[in-house]
């Protein structure tokens, strides 16, 4: 029996059982929204800020320290009618506006990082700024705000939706995936004083990497997407290839498609000798790779990128593995990017067929030596 306390959904990033998917309720809004998010916030099990993202279709989300440096932000912030959500001095009150915005740009993270994101920003330190006054204290039970006034991220972006498309009500049901994965944790807490009585051995371990890859068996699935940004555009239109392998099998997915909007801030130029690969209709892709895995496969990659790609796409990981942090706990060192790995083990990597597949015969081939038994010498763990 396969041990799945560490898988995570790859769509709202909470533990697989504890999974608010089912709870989210996509609302159409007039107004982009483009969240940029604390890299720091990026990794809180019980951050907002992504429901907030799944629920609005018309948004965006992009982790990092500033909009410089980003094509898309860049360009969003210097469009005429964008304004920054961001309540303090010098912000108008969203009831007071004349014309709405018609893109808000909110910035994610505790409210010093928060500050901080706006001020090193001159692109976003330079929009006008939107305020708000909350109509009733935040809900967000289980962080402190650090005033009576302050909300969570998508409890303030709901605030403010209803307020600029004179829509009471329509927002709210996007607040479902919050208050349950507030009530969640609650419970957690709550229960917490009684499975303390109860606790197992701390010193007992679970199946380790190994095993849990044996146990798997046919129902691995290894996958790497890479996104690029073609040289003949600003970085808002996207090539997507997407590599899929079953080990245990031989059996493979790939895909290579061609976007008109963004899936990713971080992309990588090396679209050498792919752009002239044959495009699929992204609906194809999608329906391809559910035939491919199945609903009882659990897929692996290197890290979370892959995820968050096809996260984007709509496509639904029925379980996940990050082998990265997964081996890393297990051997105790750093272990850094899959192709610098799979070069100490000796593999040789496949040229000019993309980067995806690249680094999925890496990951392959440090799934072998993990598997016999190879890969903690070849790391010096």
């Amino acid at each position: 029996m396969t041990d799945t306390t560490r898988t995570t959904c790859p769509q709202c990033r909470r533990p697989t059982q504890v999974c608010v998917c089912a709870a989210i309720r996509p609302v159409p809004s007039r107004t982009r929204v483009a969240f940029l998010q604390h890299p720091r916030e990026a990794r809180m099990p019980v951050s907002t800020c992504r429901l907030a993202h799944l629920s609005l279709p018309n948004s965006e989300l992009h982790v990092g320290m500033r909009a410089e440096g980003s094509a898309r932000l860049e360009a969003l912030a210097r469009a005429p009618g964008t304004m920054v959500l961001f309540p303090g001095p010098g912000s108008t009150d969203v009831t007071e506006l004349r014309e709405p915005p018609t893109t808000l740009l909110v910035v994610d993270g505790t409210w010093i990082n928060a500050r901080k994101l706006v001020q090193r920003s001159p692109l976003l330190a330079g929009l006008p700024r939107l305020g708000f006054v909350p109509a009733a204290p935040s809900t967000y039970r289980i962080r402190k705000e650090p005033a009576a006034h302050c909300l969570s991220t998508i409890e303030a972006v709901a605030h403010v939706l209803e307020a600029l498309e004179a829509a009471p009500g329509r927002f709210t049901p996007m607040l479902a995936s919050f208050d349950r994965m507030v009530e969640q944790q609650l419970a957690y807490i709550a229960d917490a004083g009684a499975r303390n009585h109860t606790r197992p051995d701390r010193h007992a371990k679970g199946p380790g990497p190994v095993q849990r890859l044996r146990d798997l068996g046919e129902h691995l699935v290894l996958l790497f997407a890479d996104a690029h940004a073609p040289p003949d555009t600003d970085g808002t239109e996207q090539l997507l290839q997407w590599a899929a392998v079953r080990p245990a099998t031989g059996a493979r997915f790939g895909s290579f498609l061609r976007l008109p909007h963004p899936v990713s801030s971080h992309v990588s130029w090396g679209v050498r000798g792919l752009l002239d690969e044959p495009v699929e209709p992204v609906e194809d892709a999608v329906a391809r790779w559910r035939a491919f895995v199945g609903p009882d496969s659990t897929v692996a990659t290197w890290g979370r990128f892959s995820f968050d790609v096809l996260a984007t796409l709509g496509v639904q990981i029925p379980a996940s593995l990050d082998l990265k942090g997964l081996v890393s706990n297990e051997l105790h060192v750093p272990l850094g990017g899959v192709e610098h790995l799979a070069g100490r083990l000796g593999a040789t990597l496949p040229e000019g067929r993309g980067r995806a597949v690249r680094k999925l015969a890496a990951l392959e081939a440090v799934v072998a030596a993990l598997v016999e038994g190879r890969l903690a010498g070849a790391v010096g763990a």
